[in-house]
C-alpha cells in the first residue's frame, strides 16, 4: 500500500519552502520516523520523516524545487517492494553483463572475492559538485562557518562536510556518496550565495587513504593529519566548529574539557561549557588587549575598527524598518506600582517553588494580566491581513527571549487556560532551549500579542517595535523605587514604566490607553486575576 510523503504544515507567515536534500533515493528502504527529506523555509529547516516503514518508490519534488504547505513530495511503498527493487539492479547487471566498475565488481563478487567487493567505491571515481543549499527567498547569502572534513579524508554518504551560517539557521552540507573531498573551492569565513559551488567530491576516493591511515595509526599518522584540520589553542586541540563557537563567546580555551579523540575539543564540548558556565574568562579587559595590539595602528590617529554587519543584524535592521514603514505605530505609556505583586511573590516564593518545582517570577503575572486585558479589548488581540482584520478567539502571547544568536520570540499557547506555574515553566524551558539553539519553528510561529522585558538589562523606558502581523506589543521595564503621592502622603514605592506600542490603523488611542490601564489595575491588585474582575 502506497503512502504519500507530505511537506509539514507551514506557519501563516511562510508561503513556501525549498526541498533542500533528499536523504534517501528511489528504491531505498526506510524505517518509521527515519529522516527522508529536508525543507528550507525563510525561518528554519524542517525535517520530513517516514510515516511508516517501507521503500521510497517515487520522488515528486526534486532538490532545489519549491513546495507548498502539505504538498506531496514523494511516495512510500510497502517494505516488500523495496526488497524486489533492491534485488533487481543486481540481477539486471549480472544478466545484461554491464561493463565498467559495476560489472567488474559483480564478477568479483561471483568469484567470492570480498576484498575486491570492498574496493568497489574506489573503482567508480565519479565526481560530484558539492553546492550550497538553495536559500529561501529572504536569505541572500551565507557564510561558510566550518569544513568538518579535509581534502582526501574518507567520508560516508550523508556525513556532514561543511556548515553554512545564514541569518536564521545553520545549514549542513552533506556528502552525496561514500568517498572524499578532492578540492575545496570556498574557504571558511567566505560568503557564498544560494547553490554556489563549494567543493568537488570524488565518489569512492579516500578508501585507500583510509586503510593506510588505519595501518599507520601506530606511527602517529592520525596526529599529523588531524593537526592540519584542527587548531591548537592554549594547549588544547579544537575542531573548527568548536574554535569558532569558543571565539564568538570569548571563552577561556584552557578551561574546556575535550571529549573527542585524543582529547580534542568538539563543538558539543563548547556548548556544554556555555551551558554550565565553566569556561568564562575571569578578566575580560586582559582578553581584549591582544586584539587591540594585533590591530594595525597609525601613529597619531585614534584607532577605529570596521567589521561587517552580521546577516542576523542586517535582517533585524531591515525588519524593524519595515515594521515602522508599514504600520501607523504609536506608543502609550503608564506606570504600575509593583508593591502588591512583589509582596505576594515574597510571601509565597518558597512554597511556590516546593509545590511546582519552578521559581515564581514577574513574567507570569504580566502574561496573565495581559491575557485578561486582551479578552476585554479584542482589537488589541487582532491582526491585519491585507485589507482584512482577523479577530483571534484565543490568546497566544509571544515572550521575547535573548539567545546567543539574537532575540527570538517563542509563543505561549492559549494563555487563558494556563496557570502561573505553567507560564513560568514554559518561559524557563524557552530560555534554556533558546540558549541551546533547540527552539523550532513550531515554538515561534503565530502569536497574537508580544511581551518584551527590557528591564532585565536595566532599561527604564523604551518604545517597543511591533512584531507584524500583530498590532500591539507590551514593553516591561526596570523596577525602580520612586517617591509617590499615596493618600496625600509621600511614600517610596517600587514603580515600573509600561509601554504599549500599537498599530493605529487597527487600534484607536482610547482602546490602547484603556488596555494598558487594565493591565496596570490587575497588577496593582492581583486578586482581580483570581476573581476575574
Amino acid at each position: 500500500m502506497a503512502t504519500d510523503i507530505k511537506a509539514p504544515t507551514f506557519p501563516e507567515s511562510v508561503a513556501e519552502g525549498t526541498v533542500a536534500t533528499w536523504h534517501k533515493k528511489v528504491g531505498d528502504s526506510v524505517e518509521r520516523d527515519e529522516l527522508i527529506v529536508e525543507i528550507e523555509t525563510d525561518k528554519v529547516v524542517l525535517e520530513v520523516v517516514a510515516p511508516e516503514a517501507g521503500t521510497l518508490s517515487e520522488i515528486k519534488v526534486e532538490e532545489g524545487d519549491t513546495c507548498e504547505s502539505e504538498q506531496v513530495l514523494g511516495v512510500l511503498g510497502a517494505a516488500s517492494e523495496g526488497g524486489k527493487s533492491e534485488e533487481k539492479p543486481a540481477s539486471d547487471a549480472k544478466s545484461e553483463g554491464k561493463s565498467g566498475s559495476e560489472g567488474e565488481s559483480g564478477d568479483k563478487e561471483d568469484a567470492g572475492g570480498e576484498a575486491e567487493s570492498a574496493a568497489k567505491p574506489a573503482a567508480s571515481g565519479k565526481s560530484h559538485e558539492v553546492k550550497a543549499p538553495s536559500f529561501p527567498e529572504s536569505v541572500q547569502e551565507g557564510t561558510v562557518a566550518s569544513w568538518t572534513k579535509k581534502v582526501g579524508e574518507a567520508v560516508k554518504r550523508d556525513e556532514v562536510l561543511a556548515e553554512i551560517e545564514t541569518d536564521k539557521v545553520v545549514l549542513e552540507v552533506v556528502a552525496p556518496a561514500d568517498g572524499a573531498l578532492s578540492e575545496i573551492k570556498v574557504q571558511e569565513g567566505d560568503v557564498v550565495e544560494s547553490e554556489a559551488l563549494l567543493a568537488v567530491f570524488s565518489e569512492g576516493a579516500g578508501g585507500e587513504g583510509d586503510s593506510g591511515a588505519s595501518s599507520d595509526s601506530a606511527g602517529g599518522q592520525d596526529s599529523s593529519t588531524d593537526s592540519e584540520q584542527d587548531a591548537k589553542v592554549d594547549g588544547k586541540i579544537l575542531a573548527p566548529a568548536a574554535r569558532k563557537l569558543a571565539a564568538e563567546n570569548d571563552l577561556d580555551v584552557s578551561k574546556l574539557e575535550g571529549t573527542g579523540k585524543g582529547g580534542r575539543v568538539l563543538k558539543e564540548d563548547v556548548q556544554k561549557a556555555l551551558k554550565d558556565g565553566t569556561a568564562k574568562k575571569s578578566a575580560k579587559p586582559a582578553a581584549a588587549a591582544p586584539k587591540a595590539a594585533s590591530a594595525p595602528a597609525v601613529e597619531g590617529e585614534r584607532p577605529e575598527q570596521r567589521v561587517p554587519m552580521s546577516r542576523l543584524r542586517q535582517t533585524i535592521a531591515k525588519r524593524l524598518v519595515q515594521a515602522q514603514q508599514t504600520a501607523a505605530m504609536l506608543t502609550t505609556y503608564n506606570e504600575v506600582d509593583m508593591s502588591a505583586v512583589m509582596s505576594l511573590r515574597s510571601q509565597y516564593k518558597d512554597t511556590f517553588l516546593q509545590a511546582h518545582d519552578v521559581k515564581l517570577g514577574f513574567m507570569g503575572f504580566f502574561v496573565k494580566a495581559a491575557t485578561e486585558a486582551l479578552k476585554r479589548f479584542p482589537d488589541v488581540n487582532a491582526s491585519i491581513d491585507g485589507t482584512d482584520i482577523v479577530y483571534h478567539g484565543y490568546q497566544d502571547i509571544g515572550v521575547a527571549v535573548s539567545t546567543p544568536r539574537g532575540l527570538v520570540v517563542p509563543v505561549l499557547r492559549d494563555t487563558d487556560s494556563m496557570k502561573l506555574a505553567d507560564v513560568e515553566k514554559a518561559i524557563g524551558d524557552f530560555g534554556k532551549r533558546g540558549r541551546d539553539g533547540k527552539l523550532g519553528i513550531d515554538d515561534m510561529q503565530g502569536g497574537t500579542f508580544t511581551i518584551t522585558n527590557g528591564g532585565i538589562f536595566g532599561s527604564l523606558m523604551s518604545t517597543p517595535i511591533l512584531n507584524p502581523p500583530q498590532t500591539a506589543i507590551l514593553g516591561m521595564h526596570k523596577i525602580q523605587e520612586r517617591p509617590m503621592a499615596v493618600n496625600g502622603k509621600v511614600e517610596i514605592r517600587p514603580m515600573m514604566y509600561l509601554a504599549v506600542s500599537y498599530d493605529h490603523r487597527m487600534i484607536d488611542g482610547k482602546d490602547a490607553v484603556q488596555f494598558l490601564v487594565a493591565i496596570k489595575s490587575l497588577l496593582e491588585d492581583p486578586a482581580r486575576l483570581l476573581l476575574d474582575i
